[in-house]
């Protein structure tokens, strides 16, 4: 079938549950779909759409509920298995504060910051003319806004590597020549973005990339996907490799922000969430799994 278009057993695939979710979904008319000849038929374009509605119907319930509580916060945008480590141990050192993170990607959380859906974006996006990340995409996807920029850490993200890989790998050359099976992040990811701006830099088509289509939404779904075999390789944090113990080839090291606004950032549960992040012990437990680093955590970037 075309690129255009889904059978049921590719759109279950793609949106990764099982066939018979599908088509109890279709029964619900909860998806986009039509009949032709007796088979159901999934446009690509409206399953993104689709996708993109219930992301932000969520964020809208969510920041519904959300402002019920004192002491709440909503975030959404970009994940890293550190900063879900920081989000509980903020919990715990301040059980007052809550901050409650949606795994939308960077640009997504930008764009729910500028239409109000949420208090906090975390992103990681790079502007690959300037080297600067963040900053540069505020005016596109966050125009109504005049937010604030701190950093939260420096990460180093690679290629995510199976066990049984024997031969050595130089980066997407190897990829390509070996005809390794890539499992790649979803549309609007910081990581989807960097993929994409290094195979048009070296002039690498998506479709020559073995698994380019295979999206998931997060860096644990990275590791897993490679520990369970479904992929030879993928680009997540080098904390993944670790925690999956599997290979990891450096790539770079990229910046970690989060994006609020001044009012926000003056709140009790960011100042919570600073202070948990500078902390002695917190930084300590990070130590173990190395590459990352905290130079400039708390440190006010743009405002």
């Amino acid at each position: 079938m075309s690129k255009d278009l889904m059978n049921t057993k590719e759109v279950a695939k793609y949106l990764d549950i099982h066939e018979k979710q599908v088509y109890a979904l279709i029964k619900a008319a909860k998806i986009p779909c039509t009949r032709v000849t007796g088979k159901w038929i999934f446009p690509l374009r409206l399953i993104e759409d689709w996708i993109e509605s219930s992301a932000q119907d969520g964020l809208q319930q969510a920041r519904r509920k959300i402002n019920k509580m004192e002491g709440a916060l909503l975030a959404s945008g970009s994940n890293d298995p550190v900063l879900d480590m920081l989000l509980t141990a903020m919990k715990k050192d301040h059980t007052d504060f809550h901050i409650f993170s949606a795994n939308t990607g960077s640009t997504a959380g930008l764009e729910a910051l500028n239409s109000g859906l949420t208090d906090i974006a975390f992103s990681h996006l790079l502007d690959a003319e300037t080297g600067d990340y963040n900053i540069p995409f505020l005016k596109k996807y966050c125009p109504d806004q005049n937010p604030v920029v701190v950093n939260l850490f420096t990460r180093q993200i690679g290629f995510v590597l199976s066990r049984e890989m024997t031969k050595p790998f130089t980066g997407w050359e190897s990829l390509i020549k070996n005809k390794l099976r890539f499992v790649n992040r979803q549309k609007g990811s910081g990581i989807r973005l960097l993929v994409d701006e290094q195979l048009d830099r070296l002039s690498i088509p998506p479709d020559a990339v073995s698994g380019y289509e295979n999206e998931v939404y997060t860096h644990f779904e990275v590791g897993l996907s490679v520990v369970s075999g479904e992929a030879d390789a993928g680009i997540a944090s080098a904390a993944v490799a670790k925690i999956f113990d599997v290979g990891f080839a450096p790539l770079q090291n990229e910046r970690f922000d989060m994006i609020l606004s001044k009012d926000t950032f003056f709140q009790p549960p960011v100042q919570a969430f600073i202070e948990t992040l500078q902390s002695r012990p917190f930084k300590a437990r990070v130590e173990k799994i190395g590459h990352y680093s905290f130079q400039d955590s708390g440190r006010i970037l743009h405002s």
